[in-house]
């Protein structure tokens, strides 16, 4: 699981936001809704199904260009995909 924290000002005073980055989670859901298995979603992208497991485990995060793709995959956001949305 990766944690950040947002430190951003509102009404002049700064706040500090704790953000949960959901990505494996998300990526396993979407790709079981798909009825695929890892090693075929590892396919689609052009990845060792290794890697793909890792970003599952969330143990090794993709990159931007990586992002994007699995979020076109599977038809939702980046945001959805790294939980600031839920929809």
């Amino acid at each position: 699981m990766v944690v950040y924290y947002l430190f951003y000002y509102q009404n002049g005073n700064m706040s500090i936001k704790h953000m949960e980055i959901i990505l494996g989670k998300r990526l396993k859901e979407l790709r079981t809704e798909k009825g695929m298995t890892q090693k075929e979603a590892a396919k689609v992208f052009g990845l060792n199904a290794v890697t793909y497991l890792h970003y599952e485990k969330d143990q090794r995060e993709p990159p931007l260009k990586l992002l994007a793709e699995f979020a076109q995959f599977y038809g939702v956001t980046v945001d959805y995909l790294i939980g600031v949305s839920d929809i």
